[in-house]
């Protein structure tokens, strides 16, 4: 029980230190975040959207209860990660340039899956 804790908790400050920065970032089009977009092919406002998206689930996800909208933002993220990784892929890049995104995707399913029973939907 207690290593659970231990382990959702440093996966899910990893988790909201990843998608906080790059949710700035990406809705302030900053760090580098236009020239990924536009070689993956999507337009750059679509950064706004998901860097708006990104730091309302990390505030979500760290806040007490609110189960069921903590279920959205973990969804969220998984679909944002998943998408990234095959992004990445479909248009040729290499496992190192996504790696960023694998690394968020993996911690996103850890921390879901450690999460408290007072996170759960369904205790």
């Amino acid at each position: 029980m207690k290593r659970d804790k231990i382990i959702y908790w440093i996966t899910t400050v990893f988790l909201s230190t990843g998608m906080l920065a790059g949710g700035i970032q990406q809705t302030l089009q900053i760090g580098g975040y236009n020239e990924i977009v536009t070689k993956l092919g999507y337009p750059l406002y679509l950064l706004t959207i998901l860097g708006v998206w990104k730091i309302l689930g990390v505030i979500i996800i760290l806040l007490p209860k609110l189960p069921l909208i903590k279920e959205w933002a973990y969804a969220g993220f998984f679909f944002a990660m998943t998408g990234a990784v095959i992004s990445h892929f479909a248009v040729g890049q290499s496992f190192v340039e996504a790696i960023p995104s694998i690394v968020l995707l993996v911690v996103t399913i850890i921390s879901w899956i450690f999460r408290p029973s007072e996170r759960k939907l369904i205790p």
